[in-house]
């Protein structure tokens, strides 16, 4: 085989797997991003609506103390530095609604601190 015969195959599959691979890229569904806010002593939004099996970034933005969310059914555990930012990424995979609550003590009102989600189908 020739290089010139080599070379033109090799750009044919690249070529193909470009084009077979990109509908398969293109069907993957893109997070949703929700940003919220965490301050003494609350979230907010204090309450979130998701759908069942779409993919999520919570963006989490601490605006004094250190803060955390943890939210058991989701999966969800992540703390956020005072004055800081912290991504995470789920697929909630039930529906139900499922509470979350700060995991970093924040103060005396730390107890009441919680976010609540809305899981549909």
């Amino acid at each position: 085989m020739t290089r010139r015969a080599m070379k033109i195959f090799l750009i044919f599959g690249i070529l193909l797997a470009a084009v077979f691979s990109g509908p398969v890229a293109w069907a993957r569904d893109t997070p949703q991003r929700i940003e919220i806010t965490a301050k003494r002593f609350t979230f907010d939004p204090g309450e979130i609506t998701l759908k069942k099996g779409q993919p999520v970034v919570l963006v989490i933005k601490s605006v004094d103390v250190a803060h955390g969310l943890r939210v058991r059914e989701l999966n969800i555990d992540v703390k956020i530095k005072a004055g800081g930012t912290a991504e995470v990424e789920f697929t909630p995979q039930a529906a139900g609604d499922f509470i979350g609550h700060c995991s970093v003590f924040c103060g005396s009102g730390h107890g009441s601190m919680s976010l609540k989600f809305h899981v549909v189908n």
